[in-house]
């Protein structure tokens, strides 16, 4: 861990600095006291104390003085420098032994047959306690023995983390979900619409969110919680079991005709023009199998690995934003001024390329929006989120500049993490801390281009940033 020394090193220059005019000082007051100013100088006789004129010994009076102030402020000026530079060996020293601890989770039970849907929200699930800093997490679909489960057997659409605050249990009412606080992160999508502190796909063996010193995502600050609470965790999980089913990519991209649904989880009849997507994929659904298959049920687990320091005064905080390439902002007027309108649809359909290319794009399609941040900072990390056809998803500063560009790794074989056509990364971006920065209001273009050959349903374009508001003092 890099250790930020700008405060005791500062301290010291001074220092240095008050000492030597300390020292100077000594130097004028053994002049002021030589017998230089009382007369010409004089060589004292060690004999009968008698002299003339002329240059002085090096054992006189005025040498012994200037030599006695002088060698106080050296021993001085030392001490001082040794107290100082204990100080910030201990300082340093404390710092290096900074811990990263380590915990493996499972989620709840997830039953699953062939061409089912699971789609549930976990309360309260378990994670680091304390005033803490994440630094990393990952995870994967694992079977009851703790083998990876592949995504052609089983499907990850995504996982998400949220936080939130729970009332304290008091032994008497009973907690309802409804008196729960959620807590969004810094982004600017609409109400409730991805507001989660992590977020992943398929792509997440692939892409491991690695937070750099000083940096880390702080939680569990008791100052932050209100009274009466306490902080929780909440994990989304939504799966599609493919074993055995007609149409695994439709299957997959939530199609509603193999899901047979024409409402949605609430009953409401579903646009016309609505061929596929999370609305016709909430739990319980069941895709179309192949004819007179039989399968059997099992019990999977999403199992997940954060990491974590104990919070201190090194740690810088970052804010997380996620960014949506179907965002469509605008402004609204009200009583105080202009205020941003957004409006984030999460996903989008691509419609099939022709044979003919008539708009000579390569079957290409392009999505682009910009948006303007609120509030600027440090940008620390980034990472897209694309699914099966995506073929890079770019964010652009204000300038033009490409601030990261995130491109899907596809797998070659069978392997759980190297599924053959399944996105099974994202590239990732770390710009060195101060090399990138985004100011008050500046608009960022998203770019998200997937293949339309063939065509796609339910398809993402998503930014997931790390920023800080300041860097450690240099």
């Amino acid at each position: 861990m890099r250790l930020a020394l700008s405060a005791p090193i500062s301290a010291i220059s001074d220092f240095l600095r008050f000492e030597l005019a300390f020292l100077n000082s000594f130097d004028w007051m053994a002049k002021q006291a030589s017998p230089a100013h009382l007369g010409p100088p004089r060589i004292w006789s060690a004999k009968n104390g008698s002299g003339r004129a002329g240059r002085p010994k090096k054992n006189g009076p005025q040498s012994l003085i200037k030599m006695g102030f002088v060698s106080r402020g050296l021993f001085f000026l030392l001490a001082t420098f040794v107290l100082i530079l204990s100080t910030l060996c201990s300082c340093a020293f404390a710092q290096t032994q900074t811990i990263v601890k380590s915990a493996v989770f499972l989620s709840p039970k997830i039953e699953l047959g062939p061409g089912s849907v699971s789609n549930k929200y976990y309360f309260g699930v378990d994670f680091p306690r304390g005033h803490i800093a994440l630094k990393s997490i990952s995870g994967e679909l694992v079977d009851e023995a703790g083998k990876s489960v592949p995504l052609y057997e089983t499907y990850l659409h995504h996982s998400f983390l949220i936080k939130f605050y729970q009332p304290r249990y008091d032994g008497h009412r009973i907690l309802n979900q409804s008196d729960n606080i959620i807590v969004r992160n810094s982004g600017l999508c609409q109400k409730d619409i991805l507001r989660q502190y992590f977020v992943f796909g398929a792509e997440i063996r692939g892409t491991t969110i690695d937070i750099p010193d000083p940096f880390g995502i702080v939680v569990g600050n008791p100052a932050e919680t209100p009274e009466g609470y306490e902080e929780k965790w909440m994990l989304n999980v939504h799966v599609i079991d493919t074993r055995g089913v007609a149409n695994t990519r439709g299957c997959t991209e939530c199609r509603c005709d193999l899901n047979n649904v024409t409402k949605d989880e609430h009953g409401k009849p579903l646009r016309s023009d609505y061929k596929g997507g999370l609305l016709c994929c909430y739990d319980g659904l069941q895709c179309r199998l192949r004819e007179g298959l039989v399968g059997p049920k099992r019990n999977l687990y999403l199992r997940y690995t954060v990491k974590w320091v104990d919070r201190d005064m090194f740690i810088v905080p970052l804010k997380i934003y996620i960014i949506d390439v179907t965002d469509t902002f605008k402004k609204s007027d009200d009583s105080s001024g202009r205020i941003p309108e957004h409006d984030c649809h999460e996903e989008y359909d691509i419609e099939h390329c022709s044979t003919g290319d008539k708009d000579g794009n390569g079957c290409v399609d392009v999505q682009r929006t910009s948006l303007p941040m609120k509030n600027g900072g440090y940008v620390i990390y980034v990472a897209g989120h694309q699914h099966v056809g995506g073929t890079g998803i770019t964010l652009y500063g204000q300038d033009g500049r490409v601030i990261c560009s995130s491109i899907p790794s596809y797998g070659m074989g069978k392997e759980a993490g190297n599924e053959a056509g399944y996105v099974v990364g994202m590239s990732t971006c770390y710009p060195q801390p101060g090399s990138v920065k985004l100011i008050d209001g500046e608009t960022l273009t998203v770019e998200s281009n997937y293949s339309s050959r063939p065509g796609h349903t339910g398809v993402m374009g998503l930014f997931y940033l790390l920023v800080a508001e300041q860097l450690p003092r240099q």
